[in-house]
């Protein structure tokens, strides 16, 4: 299972002062150095936190891969195709919500992500839709074309018994069982941590994480570098 280091929130606490730190860009290249496998961020239409400096920085020194969340709009996806990263990551977008609420309803916009998909490909970049863990969400991902489906994981972090949260990982082992069977890549990620990943972990089909939040709360008491190699000693232990 690689790991994928979101560092929004990294640009979330430079932009509550108008400041010009910390900079997302060098918390990306720490995180690269303490062996993360790529980086992501999401280019939000109200540029809350990530900017396009820092999206075309990121494509000009990182030297993993660079995971673009966006929402399938037109001035998104024109940066997208410009800036060229490796993956774009389709996520739904609410102007209102603090972070990414649930996956995108692929079956309800099948005509306008096949065109996203269809665009976004003729500039060699791979395409990654953000679902719920839904066999019918992850066929509808593979008729149009997804390269990848990213299962949305907040149902299983916010879990409120262990029940609960193991009724949603096999819910997420079918899904991502089912997804490879299709040929597509499985990434997933939303609300996990270095509690949760002791678990999560042994969800064999996963091929990536992206995580956040946590990676970044942890950083402001032990650094960048140190919180990194925290998580990747966990998702990696046996």
């Amino acid at each position: 299972m690689r790991l994928a280091i979101n560092v929004d929130h990294i640009a979330t606490l430079r932009n509550a002062r108008g400041e010009s730190q910390p900079d997302p860009v060098t918390a990306a290249l720490i995180a690269e150095q303490a062996g993360a496998d790529g980086i992501v961020v999401h280019l939000r239409e109200d540029r809350r936190h990530i900017n396009e400096r820092d999206v075309r920085l990121l494509r000009e020194l990182i030297t993993t891969k660079l995971d673009l969340e966006m929402a399938a709009t037109e001035e998104i996806i024109k940066i997208a195709c410009d800036v060229g990263p490796e993956l774009a990551t389709i996520v739904p977008e609410k102007r209102m919500e603090l972070t990414t609420e649930g996956g995108i309803n692929v079956i309800d916009n099948i005509s306008l992500l096949k065109d996203t998909i269809k665009e976004l490909h003729q500039y060699e970049i791979e395409v990654s839709l953000f679902i719920e863990p839904d066999v019918n969400q992850i066929d509808a991902s593979a008729e149009i074309g997804s390269d990848f489906i990213e299962i949305h994981t907040g149902i299983f972090a916010n879990a409120l018994s262990e029940e609960e949260q193991f009724d949603e990982l096999d819910r997420i082992r079918i899904a991502a069982r089912h997804a490879k069977k299709l040929g597509l890549g499985v990434n997933a990620g939303h609300g996990l941590n270095y509690s949760n990943i002791k678990v999560f972990r042994e969800v064999k089909e996963i091929d990536e994480v992206s995580i956040g939040h946590s990676i970044i709360s942890r950083a402001v008491f032990v650094g960048m570098n140190q919180a990194v190699k925290e998580m990747i000693d966990l998702i990696n232990f046996r």
